[in-house]
């Protein structure tokens, strides 16, 4: 009887520690993603925009910056974009940018029209590899990062937001008050 308790307990103990190691927000994260939680500096990044030309984050210090995973195919992402589309309107002209990542693999040959179909004003980068699910850690679309003017996470977002409502509005404008 002893030895089937001290059985289960050993295999207990084994499964919990191998849980342990293998979570992506474990101190043992033997894995290349990167954890990315609220307080933390988000990882720099390089992705060329439609224009061909190379965009960083590291090019918006001193900025909110916006930033938002998605896809031409994803029905949610599309469900968003117009609101993302007010936002940037009512805040460009601050300390604000949005900077949306595409993770199309044809790039710029889907991106361009639906750009074109949405109306779409802000920066549009193309990750036609998808890095950005290692750099980021994301785990499907779309998800944004609200980062602040200081490079930090202050807010992760899994799904579609109505991304112009008051309260968005208020929490984006106090980060950008903020020194």
């Amino acid at each position: 009887m002893y030895k089937s308790i001290t059985l289960f307990i050993v295999i207990s103990i084994c499964l919990g520690c191998f849980v342990l190691v293998q979570g992506k927000d474990s101190f043992f994260n033997l894995s290349k993603q990167v954890r990315i939680k609220p307080g933390l500096p988000m990882p720099n990044f390089t992705f060329p925009g439609l224009d061909g030309k190379m965009v960083s984050l590291t090019d918006f210090k001193g900025k909110v910056v916006f930033l938002n995973i998605w896809a031409t195919w994803c029905p949610p992402c599309r469900d968003e974009m117009p609101s993302m589309e007010r936002v940037y309107q009512k805040l460009k002209d601050q300390d604000f940018i949005i900077l949306a990542i595409s993770i199309d693999p044809s790039g710029a040959e889907a991106v361009t029209p639906f750009v074109r179909d949405y109306k779409l004003s802000f920066p549009i980068l193309l990750d036609k590899k998808g890095k950005s699910q290692n750099l980021f850690g994301t785990t499907g679309i779309p998800e944004s990062f609200i980062i602040d003017k200081h490079g930090f996470l202050g807010q992760k977002t899994i799904g579609p937001r109505e991304w112009d409502s008051p309260e968005n509005i208020e929490y984006f404008q106090d980060l950008i008050e903020r020194p």
